[in-house]
């Protein structure tokens, strides 16, 4: 019987933002294993410690790339160095992001718009220099990061919340423009994961046991492969019918 789904990448480029740590780093290497290329995305090109030598490990290739996703020009750059190093752009996995918490009344101007410069503008411009490609090819995988932030509010991360919301919202509108080539565009929401972006506030055991009782049906902090998983789902063939959507992985925290 023919058609069965199937998860393999075999053949595929990825680009993945924020690869160094946490998220990035753990998508990039489940993309690796399902057989992807992958081209790392770094706000510091020299940070990203074993991780070629790891995908090289699988029989993978990778390149790291300078890729601050406060600078368009090194998003536009990155975009085109994958592809002149590759030769294409299969799939691209907006990861970066960033997210200082204050309460509303205290948000400076500064955190205000750095949030939105990495989180949302970041995230935009990506999508475009490689949905150019994407059209090119007539084919293409776009997965954004999310978050349930932006489904519940968290409270001092208003900021963080809003670049999320509006993610899932942009993911909808370049799913609705880019169809037409074949191109998909999902986003993933995470709830708390353990990275190193979380650390320090799932150290507080009063903060880590609300944060375990909200996530109401599972009761556990979330790992980065619980997320890993999905985006190689959604970048595979077994997805193809899956756009403009928002799978939240939060162990069922929106769900009572």
């Amino acid at each position: 019987m023919n058609g069965f789904p199937t998860f393999d990448l075999a053949g595929q480029v990825a680009l993945v933002t924020g690869a160094a740590r946490g998220l990035g780093n753990a998508i990039s290497l489940a993309l690796s294993n399902a057989g992807a290329d992958v081209a790392l995305g770094l706000r510091d090109v020299n940070a990203q410690g074993d991780l070629v030598a790891q995908i090289g490990s699988m029989g993978r290739r990778a390149i790291p790339l300078q890729m601050d996703m406060t600078r368009l020009d090194q998003i536009f750059q990155a975009v085109d160095e994958t592809v002149r190093h590759f030769g294409r752009l299969d799939i691209l996995v907006n990861n970066a992001g960033l997210a200082p918490d204050n309460l509303a009344e205290k948000v400076r101007e500064e955190d205000f718009d750095l949030t939105l410069a990495v989180n949302l503008k970041g995230t935009f411009f990506a999508s475009q220099a490689a949905g150019r490609v994407m059209i090119r090819q007539k084919n293409g995988r776009i997965i954004n990061m999310s978050s349930q932030a932006g489904f519940v509010a968290l409270p001092t991360e208003s900021v963080y919340c809003m670049t999320k919301a509006a993610i899932a919202h942009l993911t909808k509108c370049l799913a609705v423009e880019w169809g037409k080539y074949n191109i998909t565009v999902n986003s993933v929401a995470p709830t708390f994961i353990h990275t190193p972006g979380t650390e320090s506030c799932l150290a507080n055991p009063e903060f880590r046991s609300d944060v375990i009782e909200r996530i109401a049906a599972l009761h556990r902090i979330g790992e980065p492969m619980d997320v890993a998983g999905v985006v190689v789902f959604l970048a595979s063939s077994a997805a193809s019918l899956i756009t403009g959507e928002t799978i939240l992985i939060d162990g069922g925290w929106t769900a009572r």
